[in-house]
């Protein structure tokens, strides 16, 4: 899955890295450091942090949401074979 974190944006509150330490960790008291390339393992993780930030910075690609319900509305789960 690739991650975008907006570091204009992030002011550091690290809810990311608490709950998803292996793929966000903070570096000093602002500076975020995360893994562009995240694990597919660590997807639920990342949702949780992409859900916690206060600021909204963190952005998963729209294309790696599919099937996971989490992308906008009318674009999320899979489709139906009839």
């Amino acid at each position: 899955m690739r991650l975008v974190v907006d570091l204009n944006r992030c002011q550091g509150y690290a809810q990311c890295a608490f709950l998803a330490p292996d793929v966000f960790a903070m570096h000093g008291d602002e500076g975020l450091l995360y893994d562009p390339q995240a694990e597919e393992s660590q997807r639920a993780r990342v949702a949780q942090a992409v859900a916690a930030c206060p600021v909204q910075a963190i952005l998963v690609d729209e294309l790696d949401l599919a099937g996971t319900g989490a992308g906008p509305a009318g674009t999320g789960g899979e489709a139906s074979h009839a």
